[in-house]
């Protein structure tokens, strides 16, 4: 289910980013770039663990769902709060490229310490 959510989040921000409108509302409530990151940076890390364990055949279906409520949970937030700060950033791209690099970067950095 995460997995579905994620790949329609895809959509929204590539159909979201083409539309060349730069005025829109700031969702409530609003994640501020920080706060973007974090939450992003952990959602790649959940999703890397989920396929390392899919590889050697594991169910994760159960684990997926534990990892995100711990992580909506932790963060105060849920997928639909995400996907409406996600739609908001992608209007503008300068911002969510400085998030998604950010993310990168941490995402790298944290798998280098494992």
């Amino acid at each position: 289910m995460r997995i579905l959510w994620m790949a329609a989040l895809a959509v929204v921000v590539l159909l979201s980013a083409c539309d060349g409108s730069n005025k829109v509302k700031k969702p409530e409530p609003f994640l501020t770039e920080q706060q973007m990151i974090e939450v992003l940076t952990d959602s790649y890390l959940i999703e890397s663990d989920l396929n390392q364990r899919k590889t050697v055949g594991e169910n994760v279906t159960k684990l997926q769902t534990a990892y995100y409520d711990q992580l909506f949970e932790h963060y105060g937030i849920n997928d639909s709060i995400l996907e409406q700060n996600m739609v908001y950033y992608t209007h503008y791209p300068e911002v969510l490229e400085r998030i998604m690099d950010s993310v990168n970067q941490r995402f790298v950095k944290a798998l280098e310490g494992q």
